[in-house]
């Protein structure tokens, strides 16, 4: 077989196996298998650190049509493990393209699967939940590829924030006047999170997880961003605690993603694994305040229980397909979060107002002395 139709194996963790071709790195590589909704903005899926630890299967049949430029990365590099497609797309057909997809994989050493039936390996995730993988192009044996996959870590108490977040902290300039500085918890944050905040007059330091509350209110912060990122949050005790120290304080706090499942632990509440996640731009939230449903970007595997929440949090979002808490807000204090991803790259952009509610938070406030 030619090296241009090399094969490649995926075998998931209870012993079901995919044969396909290789279109990408050579290679192995192993991960929790999910699955991403979206039907374009897979360069910003590839790109946002939040899949750390996983592999990816697009339930869009036909990927890498439009390329990859760096206008579009969420990252200064990908993160998934690996990456699962029906079709691949070898010709880049937008103007916008500065390299096709497979070239970009292969650069950053991704290893990828295309020609397999990804609607059933949808159908059995989404039947018997998100379970560890392994993907490799050189070795072709199914049992050892299922052993490997059951060897490796499992995405339950597993930290990744220390693995994907910044080394050093560094500041991103608000656009035109500066009205606020905000100090961001780097937990896998998104680019497009940045820049939101930037248009608005915000500027923002991006502090390494592992930053202490201390140093935090060093800053003399008008507001504090908890950002999306992997892993569980049920591993992040000393996360939590610094979270707790600054919900004390009162300064304005706006949590995604991964960041609002962190506030929910440090409000007393706790979180859970959800059979096989929220990841796409198609997911309905509806506002428990208006009755108003948006359609909204995820990428998350856990959630906060809702019954776990004490009386002074109020549950203000759902998810409309498993009703489990998609955003809270704090009865007295200026604390708020999301679930699901406002910064919307890929899209749809139904929850960028979420930014201007932190902006609200912030002006709300008695101005710094």
């Amino acid at each position: 077989m030619s090296k241009k139709h090399q094969p490649a194996l995926l075998a998931l963790e209870d012993g079901v196996t995919f044969r396909g071709r290789s279109w990408a790195a050579e290679g192995e590589s192993a991960g929790e298998m999910v699955f991403n909704t979206s039907m374009t903005g897979y360069q910003e899926v590839l790109t946002d650190p939040s899949y750390a630890g996983q592999i990816v299967c697009m339930t869009y049949p036909l990927i890498g049509n439009y390329g990859v430029n760096s206008e579009d990365e969420e990252s200064a590099r990908p993160w998934v493990e690996g990456f699962v497609v029906r079709e691949a797309a070898r010709m880049a057909s937008s103007w916008r393209a500065r390299e096709t997809l497979d070239a970009y994989l292969k650069r950053w050493k991704i290893v990828a699967i295309e020609g397999i039936d990804t609607r059933a390996l949808v159908r059995h995730i989404r039947d018997k939940g998100a379970m560890r993988a392994c993907l490799s192009t050189t070795d072709l044996n199914a049992e050892s590829l299922v052993e490997k996959a059951r060897q490796s870590p499992s995405m339950e108490n597993r930290e990744l924030a220390s693995v994907v977040t910044t080394e050093k902290p560094y500041e991103v300039k608000a656009e035109g006047d500066e009205l606020f500085h905000v100090v961001c918890y780097d937990f896998g944050v998104k680019r497009n999170s940045l820049r939101e905040l930037a248009a608005r007059g915000c500027r923002v330091t991006v502090m390494p997880a592992a930053t202490s509350s201390a140093e935090v209110l060093a800053l003399k912060p008008d507001g504090i961003f908890l950002s999306n990122g992997p892993g569980d949050p049920a591993s992040m005790d000393r996360e939590v605690e610094q979270i707790r120290n600054l919900v004390r304080t009162s300064v304005p706090t706006f949590g995604i993603c991964f960041g609002h499942q962190l506030l929910g632990r440090a409000f007393g509440g706790k979180t859970f694994k959800l059979a096989f996640g929220h990841r796409g731009g198609n997911q309905p939230v509806q506002d428990t305040t208006d009755g108003k449903v948006e359609i909204t970007s995820h990428n998350h595997g856990f959630a906060v229980e809702a019954d776990s929440l004490p009386a002074d949090v109020e549950v203000t979002h759902i998810n409309l397909n498993d009703r489990c808490v998609e955003g809270m807000r704090h009865k007295t204090l200026p604390i708020i979060s999301v679930q699901y991803h406002p910064e919307a790259a890929p899209g749809p952009h139904d929850a960028a107002h979420h930014f201007q509610r932190f902006i609200d938070l912030m002006e709300s406030q008695p101005a710094r002395t």
